[in-house]
């Protein structure tokens, strides 16, 4: 997930991408991704901390995702321009690795609720240490043939195809 006005936050380039003329450059129409503001990931990540026995896997809820263009659209509106008209919107493709979508979560993994709202823990895999070496060794072997590579990488992740 994102935090808002953090570093590396869409917001700030934004913002100065419209003090500067525009356009606002966003990657793809259809891009989501999670935000919460800086004080609610802080407060959750603490309680996160009080409430650790140690090896967990904490999930933050983050809500709904947000549609990147949408957001630029209001920031141009909040700024006193017409998005499209005074300010363009420029979709620029995605970079390669780049998701339309954030996964938070495995379907796999799962998620025990804990009795801090917005705190979730996520299930560990079953996978052995002997069984995550394998599967790198495994993996590693077949590097240069990429039909076997995503076949060994689908047996160790099931999600992923």
């Amino acid at each position: 997930g994102n935090v808002l006005g953090s570093n590396g936050s869409v917001i700030p380039l934004f913002k100065n991408q419209i003090q500067e003329g525009g356009p606002i450059t966003i990657t793809h129409p259809d891009i989501t991704r999670y935000f919460m503001t800086i004080p609610e990931a802080a407060r959750l990540v603490i309680q996160a901390g009080a409430i650790a026995k140690g090896g967990e896997i904490f999930v933050l809820d983050m809500g709904e995702p947000v549609k990147i263009v949408h957001l630029a659209e209001q920031l141009i509106k909040l700024s006193g321009y017409k998005p499209y008209e005074e300010i363009r919107i420029e979709f620029i493709g995605l970079r390669p690795g780049e998701k339309l979508y954030e996964e938070l979560l495995l379907e796999e993994e799962g998620l025990e609720s804990t009795q801090q709202e917005g705190i979730l823990i996520a299930k560990p895999s079953n996978l052995t240490h002997g069984e995550v070496l394998e599967a790198i060794y495994n993996i590693s072997d077949s590097r240069y043939e990429t039909s076997l590579l995503k076949e060994k990488i689908s047996k160790l992740v099931p999600s992923i195809k």
